[in-house]
């Protein structure tokens, strides 16, 4: 053959549509000789390397400089620039300082590695064989380009997308990139141009993994053009969005920031208008400014989801981004691959049909009691002949190899192998005994052009034993009779067993038939002709890839919980509907629908088909991925949960990722938000739970640290339009705002759950932080701090005529008491906090004490004192001070009272 040095351009074809010998043809190449060593270093500089483009992270100072992007901060700069030119210096020091406390805190809690890229590249990267100048040789795999032949066999990783010419027994395990729960044998005829990726049984796919058999394909993509490469490119592409509580505090910031601006321009002007130095009023300004900015709220809400990071990693699971936190608590939706996720990712059998009669296999892995049930009843397999045939059939006709012990065994090889091996054991047998009693002479492999296996046994002194496993439509041809409970055999009814069959398929099981017949004596060797005829049909066995038990109390509790969940698999829609049924996801009988179907429904009818639909089957990675964004598009929050390379861009998209830890690979880890060490769903509705808790007490604190920066800035307009001195200078907002949410509003995060928690419908998206309810509340609280604060502040300058500084602090104490009193009404939103336990938190009462210490250093510290311009107060003042304090609480419980007194069923809505 002549070789071209021509480029070879990848044409835009279904490669999986093409015979064979099209394909050599379009590729110029050919299966003995391969490529020649020049066209391959041609090709290789024409196509490059067989690896995948790794994706630009944001650079360390682009990442710190993002932490400045945000409104209030550009505020507070701006504030920090106008104290500096009018040189009052320790303002400007202090403002600047919790700039960029918060830009640092913001920055070491963000950053996260970009690491998806870098994982699918190290999965990809092998060694491999290839035919090259009429050779075999080992090429590493960056160094294979299109055209190249590769061969294939058990134990190797599929090095890049091939077209396969050549197959023996090849099954491949596909499940980390179509979902599919068993390896998929492969052949070489064209399938369909429309068939689905998991139905492409003629081409194996980059980074898969070859689990038997041999084979032979020629290379069609390599690096970014595989499937493992659109993935990628997908999941580069795929947005990693805000959260519910970061978008909100991000529209609040937006909002506050223009109104602050505007409120502090007015300032300025109304105090120019009254004729102040204009000096004074850039204070005046600066002073409202910095009333009004919550500068410990990002502070308070880092620290708040950091308490429950290490809460979750308690609970099993470990948070790579703080705002997933919250973002859990606040999902409508989950929508879970089901292998491995929601089932255990091993093939057990459920069902054996031997006789006419249907059995339960209780336990298949030594988990619980292991037997079988007829109905109610436990049998012995020993004493029914059919059904002891039937496991020995499923024992011994096997490629797989068991070692360990009865008690613990440990099995390698093909799944459903493995899970014949354990139903046999849970019947009772034991394997080492059985392979000794029917030692193996022959056997004829497990190849899916004939989709059966068969084994060839020694029976001591007797005639020895043939045992075949294989389809049941094709079996049943074979046979002539059947085995029955007594050791008879009579006439087979094909029409029963085939009933028997279908029925166990409905459940969504994987049905294969058992049969046997007696070999010639002296017969060491066994062929195809030795198994065409004359076969006795001993039953059947349907295995499944069961739910976690875990699993589906999990999924009851998130349906209790509001929380919808939905199945997106790879797998057939017969199986995925089977467990879905069995796990109460969604109706009775679960709304299925297959990527095939999914496929031709219009854009505009997405998301209502994505609403309506309870299980999507056979889906495609990109169809994962819009369906995601189909139902964020109706507002939901989406938790999207994954093991597979096939989750990654998904879990990209999702408002929350949650990855498998223990099974997952390491592409979907990187891909995630949060990864679950357990592998185990029943985590996700735990983390739900604290989710939902840390959200409660995120707005438990945005409500109680509102009302303070409310207060200040009304204290400041009053006494501007009073003309009065500031009651508070700008230093000294900052040190109530920083010091309050350190030691008071951070003491909420450790607020246990309350216990309605789970059983309130999902907060909606488009909902406030805080609603009518609470915002009235906020202004109640304003007006109480407004009238306390500022009615001692002229008491004291008026009535006792103390120096500005003295009744400067008095103010501040005087906030700072509202709040601690105001700290205790928050504890909940609804409730008096002697209903939720005084000592509950233990944190409130340590968080007031330090604080009061704090206020303490504040108003006798001469170094204090001059940093801040506070000075000593009089004693009189302290009970003025704590009689607005009392005053606070007990109008915020009769306010509580009021508003939930009706019903608890006002009090759900009004939460």
């Amino acid at each position: 053959m002549t070789q071209t040095k021509a480029p070879v351009r990848e044409p835009p074809v279904a490669w999986h549509g093409l015979a064979a010998d099209d394909i050599f043809n379009r590729l110029d190449t050919d299966a003995h000789t391969g490529l020649s060593s020049e066209e391959a270093v041609l090709r290789l500089d024409t196509h490059g390397p067989n690896r995948l483009t790794p994706a630009r992270g944001v650079s360390p100072i682009k990442r710190l400089a993002l932490q400045f992007h945000q409104p209030l901060i550009y505020v507070l700069l701006g504030a920090t620039a106008v104290t500096l030119v009018l040189r009052h210096w320790v303002d400007a020091a202090v403002i600047f300082a919790i700039v960029l406390i918060n830009a640092v805190v913001g920055y070491i809690q963000e950053y996260r590695a970009e690491r998806t890229i870098e994982a699918l590249t190290r999965m990809m990267v092998t060694e491999v064989t290839v035919v090259r100048d009429h050779q075999r040789c080992r090429v590493p795999s960056e160094d294979l380009v299109p055209g190249d032949v590769v061969l294939l066999e058990s134990g190797d990783r599929v090095p890049a997308d091939l077209r396969l010419f050549r197959s023996r027994n090849l099954q491949i395990d596909e499940s980390a990139l179509t979902g599919e729960s068993v390896p998929v044998n492969k052949h070489v005829d064209p399938v369909a141009l429309h068939a689905i990726l998991a139905e492409r049984a003629n081409t194996a796919y980059a980074g898969t993994m070859v689990t038997r058999g041999r084979g032979s394909g020629v290379v069609w993509a390599t690096g970014d053009r595989t499937e493992a490469g659109r993935i990628a490119e997908m999941t580069a592409k795929a947005s990693s969005l805000a959260t519910p509580l970061t978008r909100k505090i991000a529209r609040f910031s937006r909002l506050l920031t223009v109104l602050i601006l505007a409120f502090s321009a007015m300032t300025f002007l109304l105090g120019m208008w009254r004729g102040q130095p204009a000096p004074t009023m850039f204070m005046a300004a600066i002073a409202l400014a910095v009333s009004a900015i919550p500068e410990g709220l990002p502070v308070a809400v880092t620290i708040t989801l950091a308490v429950g990071v290490s809460r979750m990693a308690r609970r099993r699971a470990i948070v790579r981004r703080l705002p997933a936190v919250e973002a859990l608590g606040s999902t409508t939706v989950i929508c879970t691959d089901k292998t491995g996720t929601l089932t255990q990712n091993r093939m057990h059998v459920q069902q054996v049909y031997a006789a006419g009669r249907l059995l339960t296999v209780t336990s298949t892995n030594h988990d619980g009691v292991a037997g079988m049930l007829d109905g109610q009843q436990r049998i012995d397999p020993a004493s029914d002949a059919a059904v002891r045939e039937c496991l020995i059939a499923g024992l011994l006709c096997t490629e797989a190899v068991v070692s360990g012990t009865r008690a613990k065994p440990a099995v390698l090889g093909d799944p459903t192998e493995a899970a014949l091996i354990h139903a046999a054991l849970a019947g009772g047998m034991d394997h080492n005994t059985v392979a000794k009693a029917l030692p193996r002479l022959d056997a004829i492999p497990f190849e899916s052009e004939q989709q059966f296996m068969a084994t060839l046994h020694a029976v001591g002194k007797d005639r020895p034993i043939i045992y075949k496993k294989g389809a049941v439509e094709r079996l049943l041809r074979r046979c002539d009779t059947m085995l029955m409970h007594d050791g008879r055999q009579v006439p087979l009814d094909p029409a029963a067993v085939g009933a028997a069959a279908e029925a166990m398929a409905t459940k969504g099981m994987r049905v294969l038939g058992f049969a046997r017949r007696q070999g010639h004596a002296d017969q060491t060797e066994l062929d195809h002709e030795h198994v065409k005829q004359g076969l006795t049909f001993l039953g059947l066995q349907g295995m499944i890839d069961p739910p976690r038990p875990e699993a589906t109390e999990a999924v009851r509790r998130c349906r209790q919980a509001g929380v919808v969940v939905k199945m997106i698999t790879g797998d057939h829609a017969l199986t995925a509907k089977a467990i879905a049924s069995q796990m109460a996801i969604g109706a009775d009988p679960p709304v299925v629908m297959t990527g095939e179907e999914l496929s031709r429904i219009p854009e505009p009818q997405l998301a209502e088909a994505a609403s309506g639909t309870d299980v999507f089957a056979r889906v495609a990675p990109e169809q994962k991925l819009t369906l995601v964004r189909a139902l964020q598009s109706k507002g939901e929050v989406v938790a999207m949960t994954g093991d597979g390379v096939n989750d990654a861009p998904a879990l990209r998209q999702a408002d929350i990722g949650v990855a498998m830890g223990e099974g997952g690979t390491e592409v979907a880890k990187s891909a995630a938000d949060i990864v679950l060490t357990d592998d185990n769903f029943d985590t996700i509705e735990a983390a739900v739970e604290q989710g939902r808790n840390i959200y409660d007490n995120l707005t438990k604190f945005i409500a109680w640290t509102l009302p303070t920066n409310g207060g200040e800035a009304a204290i400041l307009l009053a006494a501007i339009l009073l003309g009065t001195a500031l009651p508070v200078e700008p230093v000294q907002i900052l040190w109530i705002n920083m010091t309050t949410a350190l030691l008071l509003g951070t003491t909420l995060v450790f607020e246990p759950r309350e216990p309605d928690l789970m059983n309130r419908p999902p907060r909606p998206p488009s909902a406030p932080i805080l609603n009518f309810a609470l915002l009235m509340r906020t202004g109640l609280v304003s007006l109480v701090a407004l009238i306390g604060a500022f009615g001692l502040f002229l008491w004291a300058r008026r009535i006792e005529a103390v120096p500005l500084p003295v009744a400067q602090t008095i103010t501040v104490n005087t906030i700072v008491m509202v709040e601690a009193c105001y700290l205790l009404s928050c504890r909940s939103l609804s409730h008096s906090m002697f209903r939720i336990g005084l000592f509950s938190n233990r944190w409130v009462p340590v968080g007031i004490i330090v604080m009061a210490a704090a206020q303490v250093l504040f108003t006798f510290t001469p170094q204090v004192n001059l940093l801040f311009g506070s000075a000593p107060i009089p004693v009189i003042a302290w009970a003025g001070i704590a009689a607005v304090g009392i005053a606070t609480y007990l109008i915020v419980g009769f306010e509580k009272w009021v508003r939930f007194r009706p019903s608890s069923a006002q009090h759900a809505s009004n939460r």
